[in-house]
């Protein structure tokens, strides 16, 4: 693993208990940062804690990050625990399970809207105003490449992260000159329990559509997610950085 220059950095990472979200927490522990996981699972929250508690300053928040009030006090609670956030990762989220458009449930529509780009938003909202006051910050948006070319029986799943995608553009321009980046990464779809969402044909069409013939491995979008956490990245934003093995063509 190469070694990132984060010492001295804060990082939010939601969904940071399992799956993209622990690779990416254990990235930026191995590179000298501190991580606050903010995560509804406060069980598996507690397992990631103490197993990576060796590795570096880390704190766990149990939060609904659809709910603006319960997003908001988590940032107070990481502030109080930590004196700073530099770093956020808008890593959570969820399928929503698969069908046609039409016969989804339109509470499940919702569901998937609510966690994938209306808790992204609601915790931009509450941390990058702390970021422009001190005139540094990398926000990272994890997205999908079902956000670019829309996967067939999962329309909720990619219109959200295609909205998550138009998000990092906004914001990167709204806050081009203010030395906060925001950027998103689109991978490929990768082995981790959101596959249990999923049925087996779904799986295997996702498959059958990278070249590279493999999915992608969390370490790997952790490690481009990192990247983009540091100041090595100084003149890009608002943009998007595809992992997908071959898939995306734009």
């Amino acid at each position: 693993m190469n070694q990132l220059d984060m010492k001295g950095r804060t990082a939010v990472v939601t969904g940071g208990a399992r799956g993209i979200g622990r690779a990416i927490t254990e990235r930026m522990l191995a590179s000298g940062a501190a991580v606050a996981i903010w995560d509804l699972d406060a069980a598996a929250m507690a397992q990631t804690a103490g197993e990576l508690a060796t590795q570096g300053s880390i704190s766990t928040h149990a939060v609904e990050l659809t709910d603006e009030q319960a997003v908001r006090a988590a940032a107070e609670a990481t502030l109080a625990r930590h004196g700073a956030i530099d770093i956020l990762v808008n890593n959570a989220g969820i399928t929503g399970g698969n069908a046609p458009t039409w016969n989804l449930d339109a509470a499940a529509w919702r569901r998937v809207v609510e966690v994938n780009l209306v808790g992204p938003f609601l915790v931009c909202s509450a941390i990058i105003p702390g970021m422009v006051a001190r005139g540094f910050g990398r926000v990272i948006n994890i997205a999908s490449v079902a956000g670019k070319e829309g996967n067939p029986n999962a329309s909720h799943y990619s219109a959200s992260k295609a909205g998550l995608i138009a998000l990092t553009k906004s914001l990167g321009k709204e806050l081009a000159g203010k030395g906060v980046l925001v950027n998103c990464v689109t991978p490929a779809a990768a082995k981790t329990e959101i596959f249990a969402q999923m049925s087996p044909q779904q799986i295997d069409y996702m498959l059958s559509k990278i070249p590279m013939e493999r999915f992608v491995d969390v370490h790997e979008i952790a490690a481009l997610a990192c990247w983009l956490a540091t100041e090595d990245c100084s003149f890009s934003t608002g943009a998007t950085f595809d992992i997908s093995g071959g898939r995306a063509t734009y």
